[in-house]
């Protein structure tokens, strides 16, 4: 697994609709990212991180732009096996 550093998360009016749309707002698409669990590679040379803002667990897409920086493609609530992932890394 690649480890990645997200400094900057690159936000423009679509990302934030699309959120929106999935009742994500972009504070907890921040801390979700801060704070990510796991991660893994996603279509299209995409990162997919998994991880907690507050009490939700977030699945969050992410492009990168550059070195540290992440333009924002989605963020929604993590899918089953998502969470059922997360929970077993936790409890290692």
């Amino acid at each position: 697994m690649t480890n990645i550093k997200v400094d900057i998360l690159v936000w423009d009016s679509r990302n934030l609709v699309h959120i929106q749309k999935h009742l994500v707002t972009r504070l907890e698409t921040e801390i979700a990212v801060s704070n990510f669990i796991y991660h893994e590679r996603a279509y299209s040379g995409r990162y997919l991180l998994v991880g907690r803002s507050g009490k939700r667990i977030l699945s969050v897409i992410l492009d990168r732009k550059n070195t540290k920086t992440y333009y924002v493609v989605t963020a929604r609530d993590a899918s089953k096996k998502e969470k059922e992932k997360l929970y077993e890394i936790e409890n290692l």
